[in-house]
């Protein structure tokens, strides 16, 4: 593994309506994990699903999960608790960031909460700017990720939807979706 004097961090956005964000985060966890690197995830949305990801990462001493959300939001009852969730969530991935205990941290649907305004992007990009170690990889996902965000980031993907399983009445399958 190159150590930390001699690596670029990389600020990574997954974006977009298409499918394989997270997935695709998850697989760079693993990758890293694989090469010795400390690694933490934290999500954002995702409530208490048990997610075969998770389970996997159980099986590693160097991958730190942490599932922080209230749940999907987009039939939220109780928008004012959704942002309080956010903000404790924000303080805690800023409080991971700052360890300097990782090498990897995931921030797992945290572009949800910068398209609800639950965030500001303004106030993430400023935090990656002038707070972020420069030697550790940064990983955001979710949908509509903050333009401040994607300024600040090395390397942006957006995903898009072509075609989705959902649409032909296929529920979420495991091992796939979770």
């Amino acid at each position: 593994m190159k150590s930390r004097d001699r690596r670029q961090g990389i600020v990574l956005v997954h974006t977009g309506e298409g499918k394989g964000k997270s997935s695709s985060a998850l697989g760079m966890v693993f990758r890293a994990a694989g090469w010795g690197m400390k690694v933490c995830v934290i999500q954002y949305i995702k409530g208490k699903w048990q997610t075969g990801e998770e389970k996997a990462a159980e099986r590693f001493d160097n991958i730190e999960w942490h599932v922080l959300g209230d749940g999907f939001t987009w039939d939220t009852k109780n928008p004012e608790q959704d942002i309080k969730t956010s903000r404790e969530i924000w303080a805690f991935s800023q409080q991971k960031i700052l360890s300097e205990a990782y090498d990897l941290v995931v921030l797992d649907e945290i572009n949800y909460c910068c398209g609800y305004n639950w965030i500001s992007g303004e106030e993430i990009a400023q935090f990656i700017t002038e707070k972020k170690p420069p030697w550790m990889h940064l990983v955001m996902t979710g949908r509509n990720a903050a333009k401040e965000v994607i300024e600040v980031a090395n390397t942006v993907t957006e995903m898009s939807k072509v075609k989705h399983a959902f649409a032909e009445g296929i529920k979420a399958e495991q091992g796939i979706e979770f």
